[in-house]
């Protein structure tokens, strides 16, 4: 996830300009470049330290649980590890430019990356293991 999320980074940040949007599927779907100095949807904008320190605190924590995450369900597992890569992705890019690169621009929704993506999709699938979990 980690590669993924920085290769698309890179070709972003090496072939367009930023602000640059290129349609793929018009008024739907676009590639914007986008520098994001805050957390989702740009909230809490320029607190760079704070969103290093909540990436590191959460890579620490999933490494002080290590081996009692892996008495724990796969699907617990890989939403873990899929969410630890977003934060590592975007990580990377707070410490080495200050700011998240977004790109992924659907018109409708803030402009997001791969990153972003692995975060949701991780935290959803540690939410829905839990929930699973308590229901039986």
């Amino acid at each position: 996830m980690v590669i993924f999320d920085r290769l698309s980074k890179q070709y972003i940040v090496g072939s367009m300009q930023e602000g640059m949007s290129i349609p793929v599927i018009k008024d739907i779907f676009h590639i914007t470049y986008v520098l994001n100095p805050g957390a989702a949807f740009g909230i809490m904008e320029n607190q760079r330290w704070f969103f290093i320190a909540i990436a590191c605190a959460l890579l620490l924590t999933a490494a002080f649980f290590y081996k009692k995450l892996l008495a724990q369900p796969k699907l617990l597992q890989t939403g873990v590890a899929i969410m630890a890569g977003g934060a590592v992705g975007n990580l990377i890019d707070r410490i080495t430019i200050g700011k998240v690169v977004d790109f992924l621009d659907f018109r409708f929704w803030p402009v997001f990356n791969i990153a972003d993506i692995a975060i949701c999709v991780g935290a959803g699938l540690i939410v829905w293991t839990i929930w699973q979990e308590e229901q039986f």
